[in-house]
């Protein structure tokens, strides 16, 4: 059978090093390496650092006279605020204050902005980006987009900035470089735009570079065995889901608004004044309500005890205190999970779920249906584990 997945620049280095590779979002990437379990992966991920392919991303540049008013109609972000070179985490919205995709802008200039969104949202991504301009334009706003054809590769890791360091050069000093700024640099000898951030929780960077150079880079961050190695989706996944961080598909949908979320941090001060973004009357609407109380359920993290709690698995309230939990007779279900894993740092199990309001506080017992067992789980604090992102 004739694979229609799309290919990265790096698909033969991947295989070269052993990659197993898996269809994900249209593409063909790697999950894991032959060399190491995703537990293992992770772990090195967080003791030293690892290099992972994420050029399946959509990227668009944003240019135009009123590219920053437009930009403000699809995302949550105070975009007119933000400092050049900085980044920032903000969800695109629908007119119901639903959630179309997350993403990371970064002022790259006071005339432009760059834009990183999901690979399995591309052609919605687009679709309601072209369609917000359509009208836009209508209204005689100036505003050009295009997409950006280049490769991304993450370093990621607390040995990250060292590694990078030796490929930069000395005119470029990465302890005085913040997390969730950007700037063009030289990396072994490759034009990238490098981006601090990432979505592991550790420090790291995002390398935008031309497909040509991608394997040649990527290479070159190799060269340092002891130090650096590749890893895969696998890996990626349960790393996200320690530090907290939102997979589109899983615990992000069109249904989900950025209160429910837990994300309404990423709505500016005046952005909360003044709207302005798609949805912004309902979004607005639940952050003024006491408690959100309209709000019907909240994203918590979960610690699970015995099997780890998957995706779709039902969530149940507790009985009262001083009595049992009967599996005869669970009640009705206040939610479900969204993503779990075992955590190879925790060595338990973790997930991220929705639960009705009433029931989201940090601590709560809860119970989670696994296959046939119901099994206890406490709503925990989101990072699981500390991230560790660098600050100046």
């Amino acid at each position: 059978m004739v694979s229609c997945e799309q290919k990265t620049a790096l698909w033969d280095l991947h295989r070269a090093h052993g990659g197993k590779m898996v269809g994900f979002a249209g593409w063909s990437m790697p999950v894991q390496y032959l060399d190491q379990t995703i537990s293992g992966s992770h772990l090195w991920t967080r003791e030293k650092a690892s290099v992972f392919d994420v050029s399946h991303m959509l990227q668009t540049h944003w240019t135009g006279a009123d590219h920053v008013a437009f930009l403000e109609r699809l995302v949550v972000a105070d975009l007119r605020e933000l400092p050049l070179g900085h980044s920032q985490l903000s969800v695109m919205t629908n007119a119901h204050g639903g959630i179309v995709d997350d993403t990371i802008l970064n002022k790259y200039s006071s005339d432009a902005v760059y834009m990183v969104t999901n690979a399995g949202c591309a052609d919605k991504d687009i679709a309601h980006m072209e369609a917000t301009l359509a009208k836009a334009r209508q209204e005689g706003m100036d505003v050009q987009y295009r997409v950006i054809d280049r490769s991304l590769v993450a370093l990621q890791g607390p040995a990250s900035m060292a590694v990078l360091q030796g490929l930069v050069g000395a005119d470029v000093d990465l302890a005085a470089m913040p997390f969730m700024t950007a700037q063009p640099m030289t990396v072994a000898g490759h034009a990238c735009y490098v981006t601090r951030g990432g979505y592991t929780g550790e420090d790291g960077f995002e390398l935008s570079v031309d497909h040509a150079a991608a394997a040649p880079l990527v290479e070159a961050l190799l060269a340092h065995p002891d130090t650096v190695r590749l890893a895969g989706l696998g890996a990626r996944d349960s790393l996200r889901l320690e530090a907290g961080l939102c997979l589109y598909g899983h615990d992000l949908s069109d249904a989900t608004t950025p209160v429910a979320a837990g994300l309404a941090w990423t709505i500016g001060a005046r952005r909360r004044r003044e709207g302005g973004f798609l949805g912004a009357d309902a979004v607005l609407a639940q952050l003024g309500a006491p408690g959100a109380a309209t709000v019907a359920a909240r994203r918590v993290g979960l610690i699970v005890d015995g099997a780890p709690a998957r995706e779709g698995a039902v969530v149940y309230a507790a009985p009262p205190a001083g009595e049992p939990f009967d599996p005869l007779h669970p009640g009705e279900s206040i939610g479900h999970v969204t993503s779990g894993c075992p955590s190879p740092c925790l060595r338990q199990n973790i997930a991220m779920a929705y639960v009705r309001r009433g029931h989201h506080k940090i601590g709560t017992t809860v119970y989670v249906k696994v296959r046939t067992r119901f099994q206890k789980a406490t709503v925990s604090k989101m990072p699981f584990v500390p991230t560790r992102y660098h600050r100046v």
